[in-house]
């Protein structure tokens, strides 16, 4: 699974808005939709924030494991 599937299926599964998110990662819903979408890529500092925010690891976000694991 790729990451921009990955991060979508979470925020989806915790009925979260791209809006809801963008704002985390100050963004506009259209900025974070970009990275959804793939007309955009997730830098670093975003993936350390979506971490935090969902308390999961990174391995997990961007798709290199499949069992969901907190940050450590």
């Amino acid at each position: 699974m790729n990451y921009r599937t990955r991060i979508r299926a979470i925020r989806e599964d915790r009925d979260l808005t791209q809006k809801q998110i963008g704002e985390v990662l100050q963004k506009s819903q259209q900025g974070y939709n970009h990275i959804e979408d793939g007309r955009a890529e997730l830098k670093i500092d975003d993936l350390i924030r979506l971490c935090r925010f969902y308390n999961l690891s990174a391995d997990y976000l961007i798709g290199l494991i499949d069992e969901e694991k907190p940050l450590e």
